[in-house]
């Protein structure tokens, strides 16, 4: 790094589990944000504002004024602009040091399996179950770790998939793809706008902590989040034998069965 670097991030080279070898790894890393609305704002925000040298930002929607309430990357007069490359104005502006590459497409098929190969972690911050489960089977086939957020009305929820880890259940042992669960969305049921800042800003946290190799991710834990008493629920759950997905045997599903539904209802 050079001396403006060191000095832009001299409050993470102070902490002893980042220091100059972990900055240099998050200069050095990609993230993948699939999302640029509510999740994918505070989540691309933070990850450019720590210095991550490169991400992807990948979103086929345009800005709304509805948007604007909670979807941070986003202003006024970037209304009807692709969210993807608002997002990268925005990031362009916090620290321009970052590559940010726009997609403006609803990634899939070869083109979702080239992104995610491509990057060194991936943040799902989108508001569809298709993609989710999509996003999943591609970072168990490249072995990415994955930090999936979700949030509606006032209930959000985190958890972090990493297939590197032979113990690791994916997306699909918690929330298997088919089963009979309705899809909610902001637009019909509303979302508090503090709780996107919230739960983006921890998957940026525990994106940083992968790419840096420090602390505890988390990992077999689903953390829920009830925003009107503002207090957090972890839920711990393990590979499901036979998942679809990621299939080897370990893990189960101890403990998750109870809060499946109820947390999924949350998305």
């Amino acid at each position: 790094m050079d001396d403006q670097q060191l000095l832009r991030y001299s409050r993470h080279l102070l902490l002893d589990q980042i220091g100059i070898e972990g900055q240099e790894r998050i200069v050095g890393a990609h993230a993948l944000v699939i999302g640029a609305g509510g999740l994918g704002s505070p989540a691309a925000l933070y990850l450019a504002s720590a210095g991550v040298g490169r991400i992807t930002l990948a979103d086929d929607d345009a800005v709304d004024l509805t948007n604007l309430q909670r979807q941070i990357l986003h202003t006024q007069e970037r209304i009807g602009q692709m969210k993807a490359v608002s997002g990268r104005t925005a990031l362009g502006l916090i620290n321009p040091e970052v590559q940010v590459e726009a997609l403006v497409e609803r990634l899939a098929g070869d083109a979702l399996g080239a992104a995610v190969a491509a990057a060194d972690v991936v943040l799902d911050c989108c508001d569809n179950f298709a993609t989710r489960h999509a996003v999943n089977r591609a970072c168990v086939q490249h072995r990415k770790p994955l930090v999936s957020g979700a949030a509606i009305r006032f209930d959000g929820q985190l958890s972090v998939f990493d297939p590197r880890r032979p113990a690791s259940p994916c997306y699909h042992c918690l929330f298997p793809e088919g089963e009979d669960v309705e899809e909610v969305r902001c637009a019909v049921m509303g979302v508090f706008a503090p709780l996107t800042g919230i739960i983006g800003a921890t998957q940026a946290a525990e994106a940083l902590k992968l790419i840096v190799g420090c602390g505890e991710p988390a990992v077999g834990r689903l953390l829920l989040l009830d925003g009107l008493s503002m207090e957090w629920r972890s839920v711990k759950f393990g590979r499901d034998p036979g998942c679809a997905v990621c299939g080897n045997p370990g893990g189960g599903m101890d403990g998750v069965n109870t809060y499946r539904r109820d947390a999924e209802a949350q998305r």
